[in-house]
């Protein structure tokens, strides 16, 4: 299994995960750029980190998250999120034009709640691979 996932995240690397990772690195350093937005970008940039090799890991909510993180995302919802789920959603649709493209299609579309609420989550490794949540 680990040597599929290593497969599929090297593909995912060339097709889009390089492409989304940037776009999650902007945003990281606009946030840090605004100084107030601190958290936002750490949290951008560990979404970043989980975009460029999404295969054989998975997000789980992180105990103790509460009011705080979901202020957050309501906040990283209307400046940043919005866009980047909208990033996921173009880059999907390429991808299911091909058939080998359709399993990293679905992977994308997979990000998009990730990318609209990222506050309150945790980047984990998964024994399921990608599909398995």
């Amino acid at each position: 299994m680990k040597l599929f996932n290593l497969l599929l995240n090297i593909i995912w690397l060339v097709f889009c995960g390089i492409w989304m990772a940037i776009g999650y690195l902007i945003a990281a350093l606009i946030c840090f750029v605004l100084i107030i937005t601190i958290p936002f970008g750490i949290a951008s940039l560990r979404i970043a980190g989980f975009v460029l090799w999404p295969f054989g890991r998975t997000t789980v909510e992180r105990p103790g998250a509460g009011v705080g993180s979901l202020i957050g995302n309501v906040v990283w919802v209307i400046f940043a999120g919005w866009w980047l789920a909208l990033a996921h959603l173009v880059t999907s649709i390429p991808l299911f034009l091909s058939i080998i493209g359709i399993p990293f299609g679905w992977a994308n579309l997979k990000l998009i709640p990730i990318s609209l609420m990222p506050l309150g989550r945790e980047v984990v490794r998964s024994d399921d691979g990608f599909a398995g949540r």
